[in-house]
């Protein structure tokens, strides 16, 4: 995988799981094919929205495996690496490689905030760890780590294999000032569902999207109609999409997101611990936006 294959629409799956919590790998397969089938460019695995935290080293190396065995060779298969430790990080890395990934979506370590110094030493460490293609998760609304473009540049010159970068500071002016401060040098993701159309007339090229798992022909005809130019056919598709790509932007986007996809009929509302399937008010309020949604689109 190069840096010219990091473009297009990118789902970050949701992982779904039976009923006693195990994974599902039969509806795992159906579900990565059904969404390249719609136009998807290629797999993101082991994301926040996949539940990642919640997954053991071993669980997250048997869904990549069954991904990889399921995807047309030609597809990329990307690995979300995230932990507690470096080492850890390093360990997934590597192992995530021999499992048949084709690139890496590399995230901060959890819970300790890092200075920069400290960052980019996990940063580089992960990235250097195998040959992959490596794209920068940067969510510091999420992750309280916040790399800016000088940051981005010290490491897109530390490590030749870096090449694209997921942004995610909800800031409007991040994507022209990572393309001021590197040029082309690394293909800049979108990586909230709400930002999509803000992003592309900046010069980003891609999108990690998470409705995309309920609505993947939707998603990926919104992006084209971006990066195509036609902003007004666009905006007519964005405007009816953005009450659910909202969902994504949220605390409970996780449950929010596979509540989505069982009222679509392609998952189910079954997450792990801590996280609980939402009830009461919460849910209805929830509902109310997605048979809103559903029975508008065209």
């Amino acid at each position: 995988m190069e840096k010219r294959d990091w473009t297009g629409v990118f789902p970050a799956i949701t992982t779904p799981f039976h009923d006693d919590f195990s994974v599902d790998h039969d509806t795992l397969s159906e579900h990565v094919n059904w969404l390249i089938e719609n136009g998807c460019a290629g797999i993101v695995a082991l994301g926040s929205l996949g539940e990642a935290q919640t997954l053991s080293p071993d669980e997250k190396i048997q869904i990549l495996r069954t991904c990889r065995k399921a995807l047309p060779i030609t597809v990329p298969l990307i690995a979300g690496i995230a932990g507690l430790s470096t080492g850890d990080c390093v360990s997934l890395a590597r192992r995530a490689a021999e499992a048949g990934c084709d690139g890496l979506m590399v995230l901060p370590a959890y819970v300790y905030k890092g200075d920069w110094r400290e960052t980019k030493t996990h940063y580089s460490a992960v990235i250097g760890a195998t040959q992959l293609s490596c794209m920068l998760y940067n969510n510091p609304i999420a992750y309280g780590t916040d790399v800016v473009p000088d940051q981005l540049a010290e490491l897109a010159e530390m490590h030749d294999n870096l090449h694209a970068v997921k942004e995610s500071s909800g800031e409007v002016r991040r994507v022209t000032a990572v393309r001021a401060r590197l040029g082309d040098r690394l293909a800049v993701f979108a990586g909230m569902d709400d930002m999509i159309l803000e992003s592309i007339p900046m010069g980003a090229v891609g999108w990690i999207a998470g409705l995309v798992n309920a609505f993947p022909a939707e998603s990926v005809e919104l992006f084209e109609l971006g990066m195509a130019g036609r902003m007004d056919d666009a905006r007519i598709l964005y405007e009816w999409f953005l009450p659910l790509l909202r969902l994504d932007t949220v605390p409970k986007f996780v449950q929010l997101i596979k509540l989505v996809q069982a009222e679509v009929g392609h998952g189910t509302e079954t997450v792990r611990a801590p996280r609980m399937t939402l009830m009461g008010d919460e849910r209805e309020w929830a509902l109310s936006i997605i048979h809103e949604s559903m029975a508008a689109r065209a």
